[in-house]
C-alpha cells in the first residue's frame, strides 16, 4: 500500500510540474494580447496619463467591425520580417481630423511573443539598423501606441495629438519583454 501511495504522489508531482512548465511557456500568448500598459508611452518623454483597458473594452484600439468614417491615408508601408514572420501594410490615416495607425486585413505576425506592442519608430530602416536575431531597439527611438490587439487582420490604433508624425518614419510590432522586433513597415510619403 505504501508503494502505491508513493507512486500516486510521484504522479501528482509530475503532473503539477508539467502544468507549471506548460503555463510558463505560454507567457501570455493568446488570441488577444493583454493590454495593461499605458498608451503612447514615449521613451524620451512622459507617458500619456490614460491606461488601456482589456482588449474587449479597449478604447485605444478600434477594429473596423462597424463602418469606418471617411479616412485619408497620409503614409503607408509594407511590413518586412524581423525576429518572426510579419506581413501586411501599416498606414497612417486621418479620420474626422484625428490620426490613426491602421494595419490592413493582410496583417499577420507570429503568436510566439508575449507583450507585443505597436510602435512608431524614428528610423526608416528599423530591421536594417538593428542586429539579428532579436532586432533590439534603442530607447528614445520609438513611441508605443498600444498593445497589439490581435495577431492578424485589420485593426486601428489612435495616435495621440502630442506625437509629431514627421519624426516617425516607420511602424513596427515589438516584443517589449524581450526587446525583439517582429517586423517593421517603412512609410512611403
Amino acid at each position: 500500500m505504501t508503494a502505491l501511495k508513493t507512486m500516486k504522489l510521484h504522479h501528482l508531482a509530475l503532473l503539477a510540474l508539467v502544468s507549471l512548465v506548460t503555463l510558463g511557456c505560454q507567457g501570455g500568448v493568446s488570441e488577444s494580447q493583454s493590454v495593461e500598459s499605458p498608451v503612447a508611452q514615449a521613451t524620451d518623454s512622459p507617458a500619456v496619463e490614460s491606461p488601456v483597458a482589456q482588449a474587449t473594452d479597449n478604447p485605444a484600439v478600434e477594429t473596423p467591425a462597424s463602418p469606418a468614417p471617411e479616412s485619408t491615408a497620409a503614409k503607408s508601408g509594407t511590413f518586412v520580417s524581423g525576429e518572426h514572420p510579419t506581413q501586411g501594410t501599416a498606414s497612417i490615416v486621418t479620420r474626422n481630423g484625428k490620426p490613426y495607425l491602421e494595419l490592413d486585413q493582410a496583417f499577420k505576425t507570429s503568436e510566439m511573443g508575449p507583450d507585443l506592442v505597436v510602435i512608431l519608430h524614428r528610423s526608416d530602416n528599423v530591421i536594417g539598423s538593428t542586429k539579428p536575431p532579436a532586432y533590439a531597439l534603442q530607447e528614445g527611438d520609438y513611441v508605443i501606441l498600444a498593445p497589439l490587439e490581435k495577431f492578424s487582420g485589420a485593426q486601428s490604433y489612435p495616435i495621440p495629438d502630442n506625437i509629431n508624425l514627421e519624426e516617425y518614419k516607420s511602424a513596427a510590432i515589438w516584443c517589449r519583454k524581450f526587446n525583439a522586433t517582429f517586423g517593421a513597415a517603412k512609410f512611403n510619403t
